[in-house]
């Protein structure tokens, strides 16, 4: 039976934290925008950028949320292609993708990234042929619309009882379990562990050495 693990990228495969908040912050100076709390900031990632900005800021005008989102873009791709802040992959990640392959997982992305952000992260790593399948803000609604993981198991074949969501925020859990799938929580990324579970992750692990145990306890729970 093929088994796909789909994973989130922002505070599950890398840490990026660094990078997102000097987007935002100079996205919101050059549009003389209020700051939010950097907790308030980080709760959001994995968002669509234009939900984000319209959670971050409720009753946002149509022409400042296209100037935030503008300008976070600008900045964002700049800091990126200048390397600074380059966001580092979080302890274990590559090896446990590695892993995962070699067992036989498929391996797919589902992130609020835009296609442009992802693709830029997996050339620089030589990741491209690691992942079968990838989805991002650019090809279905944002999370925790179940639309990315509904692509991801079209595109693979692979039935529900067989996938897992792997992420770091209750969109990530809430957009597995919407789409039918199981999922499985990390703990090192924007929301607390106590959030995944009522989002509904099966487990919830605290280091990446405990993936593998962890996605067949959820294949098990879907059975």
């Amino acid at each position: 039976m093929l088994k796909l693990a789909i994973f989130d990228v922002d505070g599950t495969l890398i840490d990026s934290q660094a990078l997102i908040i000097r987007a935002m912050e100079e996205a919101h100076d050059a549009t003389a925008m209020p700051m939010p709390p950097r907790a308030r900031v980080l709760s959001i990632v994995g968002l669509s950028l234009e939900t984000a900005f319209m959670t971050l800021h409720p009753g946002l005008e149509a022409a400042a949320l296209d100037a935030l989102v503008h300008r976070y873009k600008a900045t964002f791709t700049r800091l990126r292609a200048s390397g600074v802040d380059d966001p580092p992959f979080y302890d274990g990640a590559l090896d446990a993708l590695a892993r995962l392959e070699r067992d036989g997982w498929l391996l797919g992305i589902a992130t609020g990234k835009a296609r442009r952000g992802l693709n830029h992260l997996l050339d620089r790593h030589g990741l491209h042929a690691r992942f079968i399948a990838t989805q991002t803000a650019d090809d279905a609604p944002s999370k925790p619309h179940p639309g990315m993981v509904q692509n991801l198991l079209s595109a693979t074949g692979v039935d529900t009882c067989a996938a897992v969501m792997i992420g770091d925020t209750s969109f990530d859990i809430e957009m597995g379990r919407a789409a039918g799938v199981r999922a499985v929580g990390v703990g090192w990324g924007y929301h607390p562990p106590e959030a995944l579970h009522a989002a509904g992750a099966d487990v919830v692990i605290q280091h990446y050495g405990d993936l593998d145990a962890a996605l067949e306890t959820a294949l098990a729970n879907a059975a």
